[in-house]
């Protein structure tokens, strides 16, 4: 007899939405019925790279168990289901297993290759909507583990946001029924409750395919839930002439499309991170800073309209820090130095040789650093409202008292639905800030990230010293900072573009360390931004 016929590698399957399968050829392979095995194959396949035998250990075994050796009998169980057609698959030595999943078809990947392709049909769109509309590695929860059961959630939700975003595309389509714009519209709230642009669009839709007496019984319904949620209520028209919305609120455009993407760091930490704009244009990359949110960002009147405005002539990349966002709240170590390995894996993983690099407050120093370390990469570097150290290496004995009674407050009332804690930093970061302007950000904050990791952020800050790097930066840089600032003073800044070689200066007339979109300052901002990175 011949040798039996090796089975091509394309024909191996893993589906993660619903139950976690495994197929060959389309026949399902028996896997074993360890509820702790499957979710370590889910979470090694879902990590996208190597990870350490100790982390597994911490993440899915209880210390009282072996965890090293219930690690080795999951992993050869797994074995038989992964390394097939002559591939090996699970790849483990003895600090690292992996799971290389190249050639292996994932359904979520088929529905994030969907999501990024503009060119993608309705029905293309639809079909991945139903395949994302389940529960993701349904069959895998553990409620005894707690790191485990905080990072599955983190990965549903971003499912959802994933769901969210087709739901949105379809329910904006101009020339659907509205039949069919009613159903997406419906769709795209449920993922999204509180998204003033998913309101917007429920009620236009409504008001299509229902008439107007319908729609205002939806906009009073949904006026209804985000008064109960303390969220600014959308000011919609509901009479019979309201225009749709993709006349009135336009959030094709005032929303751009992006996708989220996770990158695993060195430390087992998931990070957010998108771009904006098109593929081809020149890229801009943003450093994280105080505080961000991928999805949150773009509800924001503060900075949302400097993005967009960025965006429509560049390729701009963001991503959230570990410790707020989407990205893993739970990370073992927020410090200065992790702030920069997190900016290094970001620009890797979205395949920039070499770009200009804006950083904003504390993202400043992070992107001093950077460009110390990595000048063959760094093109322009963008430096607003910076400064170069903590206040722990400045500060006076009673400057040091009263800004750790700050940190005391913080981890007391972060959490809070009154705002009084959080209002102690937007009101020096917006001065000049509505009273909206105001809450949205106080709400903003809390949802951000929690109170320990608010602490921690302000314990690294305080810590951080890139003075001695200054001197080194050989990017082109330009320096702005607002002449009113009133959280670094502007003689920082002047200072910090005194001590970069070669460095420009650029004040704003603006009081405000983070800039409201609305004022004449934040269009100066970009202004400037544009033609620093334009010049050779």
């Amino acid at each position: 007899m011949g040798a039996s016929p090796v089975a091509d590698a394309s024909n191996l399957s893993v589906g993660l939405l619903g139950e976690l399968t495994v197929r060959e050829n389309g026949r399902r392979l028996k896997l074993p019925a360890s509820r702790k095995t499957r979710a370590l194959l889910g979470y090694l396949i879902l990590a996208g790279g190597p990870l350490r035998r100790d982390r597994l250990c911490e993440l899915l075994w209880d210390l009282p168990d072996d965890p090293r050796a219930s690690l080795r009998w999951s992993l050869s169980k797994l074995r038989p289901s992964l390394n097939r057609g002559g591939r090996e698959r699970l790849v483990a030595d003895r600090e690292r297993v992996e799971v290389i999943s190249r050639d292996v078809d994932l359904d979520l990947r088929r529905v994030r290759d969907c999501a990024g392709d503009d060119q993608a049909s309705f029905e293309t769109v639809a079909s991945a909507w139903q395949s994302a509309d389940k529960v993701l590695l349904d069959d895998c929860d553990l409620p005894n583990q707690q790191d485990f059961s905080i990072w599955l959630d983190r990965e549903r939700q971003a499912l959802g946001l994933l769901r969210a975003s087709l739901a949105r595309r379809l329910a904006l389509v101009p020339d659907a029924s509205p039949d069919e714009t009613l159903v997406w519209a419906r769709r795209w709230l449920d993922d999204q409750p509180f998204d003033p642009d998913a309101a917007w669009a429920m009620v236009d839709a409504t008001r299509r395919a229902r008439g107007a007496e319908a729609a205002k019984l939806c906009a009073h319904d949904l006026e209804t839930a985000f008064r109960e949620a303390d969220l600014i209520v959308p000011d919609w028209p509901t009479t019979t002439g309201a225009p749709p919305i993709s006349e009135a609120v336009r959030t094709d455009v005032a929303r751009p499309d992006q996708i989220v993407r996770f990158i695993r760091t060195g430390d087992s930490v998931n990070l957010a991170w998108a771009s904006v704009g098109r593929e081809d244009a020149p890229p801009l990359v943003k450093a994280a800073n105080w505080l961000t949110h991928m999805e949150l960002d773009w509800e924001a009147p503060i900075w949302s309209p400097l993005y967009m405005d960025l965006a429509t002539t560049h390729r701009l990349v963001r991503y959230d820090s570990r410790g707020c966002g989407l990205s893993d709240w739970e990370a073992p170590e927020i410090s200065f130095e992790t702030f920069v390995s997190d900016l290094e894996a970001v620009v890797d993983d979205a395949g920039l040789e070499r770009f200009p690099l804006l950083g904003i407050s504390q993202g400043a120093s992070v992107s001093i650093e950077y460009a110390a370390r990595h000048p063959e990469r760094v093109s322009h570097l963008i430096l607003f409202g910076g400064y170069p150290a903590g206040w722990r290496h400045t500060a006076s004995d009673d400057e040091v008292r009263e800004r750790e009674a700050v940190m005391v407050l913080t981890e007391a009332g972060w959490g809070r639905p009154d705002p009084a804690y959080r209002r102690i930093f937007s009101s020096t970061f917006m001065p000049d800030a509505t009273l909206e302007e105001l809450d949205w950000f106080d709400e903003f904050q809390r949802k951000t990230t929690s109170p320990r990791n608010a602490v921690r952020f302000l314990q690294a800050f305080s810590e951080l010293d890139v003075r001695h790097r200054l001197a080194q930066v050989r990017a082109p840089t330009l320096v702005i900072h607002s002449l009113g600032d009133r959280r670094i003073p502007l003689t920082t800044g002047r200072d910090l573009a005194t001590a970069i070689p070669s460095a420009e200066f650029e004040g704003l007339d603006s009081n405000n360390h983070l800039l409201i979109g609305r004022e004449p300052a934040a269009s100066q901002f970009v202004a400037a931004v544009r033609r620093f990175v334009a010049a050779p």
